[in-house]
């Protein structure tokens, strides 16, 4: 898309008749993104780190008798971080006739913060969604794996919904700095230095501009074949659902020892394990609000969608 910078017709905060206070209908919280450990990359742009996948063979012996020695085995796992941008720039003579109290340095914080805040949401959108349904340019996420983007994959629960464009998927990980989280090079999503710089309209006529950078490598990291598991084809079915019944059938995938600590849903998952409760409940009284299962703690996101393509 072409550059879309503000306009004096958008400040709408400058109108005089206005409060002051300000609300929001955009959703873009990254709850899943602050929950997760985040650690450098290995190498630059490019992240490995090693999977053990296959533990040395070792065995009982009787006396005065030997028995081979064995090792164990490793794979390296490599992830490409991508560029996440959030830089952005305003015309300095529309930035200057902000009437916001603070003028123009408030309007610069507040849209740097909008800034920041769209780019948090990227980042949750990409870590679930990868190139499947967020952004082809960006990073491998949670769909783009092989152990989880297929209904009869080892570590993909199959819900059983049918309808297209109802589909949707609940995700349990375990978070630590060598399976789930963020890998970074040198970077957070922060904003740089605000200064004045020329640019060009799109006939090359000058002008000049405030200009906020904002950039950094990003990927996400995934551990090893029993860090996640997915419960996908969940619809808008009758009795195709979020269930406790798939919640522990999704634990049961996970080795002894080795259980998630996070279930990442999305309202409507969570609308349908709370009615799932309430259908069995011995009292017949309402179910709360779920956000837990099984003492798993559940956080909800607006980055999973209820249209996801069906898994086959």
């Amino acid at each position: 898309m072409a550059n879309d910078f503000l306009t004096v017709a958008d400040m709408l905060a400058d109108a005089y008749d206005l409060s002051g206070l300000e609300t929001s209908e955009v959703r873009a919280a990254a709850p899943v993104i602050a929950s997760l450990p985040a650690i450098s990359s290995s190498n630059g742009t490019v992240h490995k780190q090693s999977v053990m996948t296959q533990l040395p063979v070792v065995g009982f012996r009787a006396e005065n008798a030997g028995r081979d020695f064995d090792h164990s085995v490793d794979r390296v796992d490599t992830v490409d971080l991508k560029i996440l941008d959030w830089s952005w720039a305003c015309d300095k003579a529309v930035a200057e006739s902000s009437r916001l109290p603070g003028g123009k340095d408030e309007y610069i914080r507040r849209e740097g913060m909008r800034h920041v805040m769209a780019a948090m949401f990227k980042l949750e959108q990409q870590w679930i969604n990868g190139t499947v349904s967020a952004d082809a340019t960006g990073f491998n996420g949670l769909a783009d794996s092989a152990n989880l983007d297929g209904a009869a994959d080892d570590m993909v629960v199959n819900a059983g919904g049918t309808t297209a464009s109802t589909g949707s998927s609940v995700y349990l990980i375990r978070r630590n700095s060598a399976e789930c989280g963020i890998v970074a090079k040198n970077g957070e999503v922060s904003l740089g230095d605000t200064m004045i710089q020329n640019f060009t309209d799109g006939s090359g006529k000058n002008y000049p501009a405030y200009y906020t950078n904002g950039c950094g490598w990003f990927a996400g990291f995934f551990g090893s074949l029993y860090s996640v598991v997915r419960i996908g084809n969940l619809t808008e079915d009758s009795g195709k659902g979020l269930t406790d019944d798939l919640i522990f059938q999704a634990l049961e995938r996970f080795p002894a020892g080795h259980s998630p600590d996070l279930i990442i849903a999305n309202r409507r998952s969570q609308f349908q394990l709370r009615a799932s409760r309430t259908a069995t409940n011995a009292t017949g009284a309402p179910a709360p609000l779920v956000d837990s299962a099984v003492g798993i703690p559940m956080i909800t996101t607006d980055a999973i969608s209820n249209v996801e393509t069906l898994l086959v």
